[in-house]
């Protein structure tokens, strides 16, 4: 098992920068991906806005997007450190669990649009029918959606110390 003063810091960034071109290949823009890998690579979840600045060598300025970002998007939350007037940026456990959670809310926000999509462009035409099955995928989902994060909760708990079900309910 490494320990953590034994990790190699060079292989570490190497870590940050290619799990974060994934993201970025993926829709996430570039900084915010940096920034989010780097919280996900320490083990506290936890960083300042300094810390950040020194370990991506980037602006204060950048990390300050960045984090505004994951904030709005759910992926990390900015708390205050106790005693102090800084902030500091934590990334859960947890954190892809409650991400879908809250995708969950704004699927039932789209499927709202899309009944008006439907209603405006006619259900029997070329675009009323592709809204028209993008509308029952997101209901198919959102109906899937409960249980299978119940079957991640069992899953969690039982390959995972620190997890209980009941950590969710």
């Amino acid at each position: 098992m490494t320990r953590v003063g034994e990790r190699d810091e060079r292989a570490v960034l190497r870590f940050i920068e290619r799990f974060s071109a994934v993201l970025t290949e993926s829709g996430m823009p570039r900084m915010p991906s940096r920034v989010f890998v780097a919280m996900l690579a320490t083990d506290s979840g936890t960083l300042t806005a300094a810390e950040l600045t020194e370990l991506l060598r980037v602006s204060p300025a950048a990390i300050s997007g960045a984090v505004r970002y994951l904030t709005q998007v759910g992926l990390v939350s900015r708390e205050r450190e106790t005693g102090s007037r800084r902030d500091v940026y934590r990334v859960y456990d947890d954190v892809w669990y409650e991400a879908i959670f809250r995708r969950e809310q704004f699927l039932l926000r789209w499927q709202g649009s899309l009944k008006d999509g439907i209603a405006a462009l006619g259900a029997g035409t070329p675009a009323g029918e592709r809204i028209t099955e993008t509308l029952a995928f997101f209901e198919f989902l959102h109906h899937e959606m409960p249980e299978m994060l119940q079957r991640w909760r069992r899953f969690r708990a039982e390959h995972f110390q620190d997890a209980s079900p009941a950590d969710y309910d």
